[in-house]
């Protein structure tokens, strides 16, 4: 062989391994993004937004207040129905003590304490309205968004703001059919995105049993015009992660149960 023909050789393999190394490169992995089941706190009637004791991105435990509604026609209504309450208890004693002298019939003390009944009822109902004008985190997490601010009115059972446990941020991602042998619940994949570290994992807990077309956020061109799956995950660690963040996914080919056999 000449000194030519080995320059050209080495040259060729040279190309082959490059490319090769290119195909590694250019492998994007299976394309998804991040999202969460967000927690959504929202008064029970409408109202005008008093108060909010929280910003975008506060971290807050059970049990902390979070926004306040005006209560002035929940007030007026606990009020009407404590008056109510106390002519009831008057009519009710009043009928106890006649019937204890025996001048009272039971019918009267029956109606009278029926009546009691219903105002005591009535002022409980009154206290809870009253009560949950005012609202508190059900659930430890980050406030991720604020949808009413102070001096708002804000409709009935329209969340105030929303709450993101780190235990509810979970990965969604699509994979072809003939991937879906090397997927199991409970399987742990590789997960990469611009600057995040490199250590990065998920738990797969939900694989779809039905195919869809490409979801309509495609982040590769190659992606295009296929029947998929959606596979969903649980990060490993949640915190370095954002929702809406753009993420690939890598994971081992296992053997499957029909070639093992």
């Amino acid at each position: 062989m000449t000194s030519s023909q080995a320059r050209a050789v080495a040259t060729a393999l040279g190309l082959a391994a490059m490319l090769a190394g290119c195909n590694e490169r250019k492998d994007p992995g299976f394309q998804g993004w991040v999202e969460a089941d967000m927690i959504f706190v929202s008064p029970d009637e409408s109202g005008r937004v008093t108060k909010l004791n929280v910003r975008e991105g506060d971290e807050v435990k059970p049990g902390a207040p979070l926004y306040t509604v005006d209560d002035d026609l929940q007030q007026a209504d606990l009020n009407q129905n404590n008056a109510t309450l106390a002519n009831a208890q008057q009519s009710y004693d009043r009928a106890a003590s006649l019937s204890k002298t025996g001048s009272g019939t039971q019918a009267t003390l029956d109606s009278a304490v029926s009546a009691l009944r219903v105002a005591e009822a009535r002022v409980n109902t009154s206290q809870t309205r009253l009560a949950r004008r005012s609202g508190f985190a059900p659930i430890a997490g980050t406030i991720q968004q604020i949808y009413f601010r102070e001096g708002e009115m804000v409709a009935a059972q329209r969340p105030v703001v929303s709450i993101m446990p780190p235990g509810n941020m979970k990965l969604r991602f699509f994979v072809p059919e003939t991937e879906l042998p090397k997927l199991a619940i409970g399987d742990e994949v590789k997960v990469t995105c611009d600057n995040c570290a490199a250590d990065l994992t998920a738990k797969i807990y939900f694989i779809a049993t039905t195919a869809e077309y490409t979801p309509p956020v495609i982040y590769s061109l190659d992606e295009r015009n296929k029947l998929v799956y959606l596979i969903q995950a649980r990060p490993s660690r949640p915190d370095s992660l954002r929702v809406g963040q753009p993420i690939s996914v890598f994971f081992n080919a296992r053997t499957p149960v029909a070639d093992k056999r």
